[in-house]
């Protein structure tokens, strides 16, 4: 076989590993995200992955779901809301989600985020849950120590990461 061949055949195969590689990417996403027409209406949450647009998280969509609560340690109020993780259910097929999945919860807003990874959310003592704020946004609050005190809390949450390791 001459060199040239040999680079022809080289290039060939780099591209067919590319192209599969895209592909896996792609099923990967869409196997991750229920069958569903995501639209973008004020007041929701994105929720991206790679860039894309794969949810949006609404509060029609929460009353579905059931409310848990907690009192939290710093003041001893009551936090009521509902669990990221039913949250997550609701969209995607969480049982393809890794433990080490992370997700980016942010607040533009208040100029602050958290990653959490699945195993976190997933965990139901740790409480990983959205409740509502007074002014009707929704906070992230939890039991987790790096979300235990209001001070640590995602107030006015605008958008969810998702993110493979």
């Amino acid at each position: 076989m001459s060199q040239k061949k040999r680079i022809l055949l080289a290039v060939v195969l780099i591209v067919v590993l590319i192209a599969a590689v895209l592909l896996l990417e792609s099923l990967r996403a869409k196997i991750i995200a229920k069958d569903r027409d995501v639209s973008l209406n004020p007041g929701d949450i994105p929720v991206y992955m790679d860039g894309e647009l794969l949810a949006a998280v609404n509060s029609e969509d929460l009353a579905d779901l059931q409310m848990v609560q907690f009192t939290d340690a710093e003041q001893g109020k009551v936090q009521e809301g509902w669990l990221v993780m039913d949250i997550m259910e609701k969209y995607f097929e969480t049982r393809h989600f890794s433990d080490s999945l992370k997700f980016v919860i942010s607040s533009s807003s208040r100029n602050k985020s958290i990653a959490l990874t699945w195993d976190e959310i997933a965990e139901p003592e740790n409480m990983v849950m959205f409740d509502l704020s007074g002014r009707g946004t929704l906070k992230l609050v939890s039991k987790l120590e790096k979300l235990d005190i209001r001070d640590e809390w995602i107030q006015d949450v605008d958008k969810i990461e998702i993110i493979e390791p």
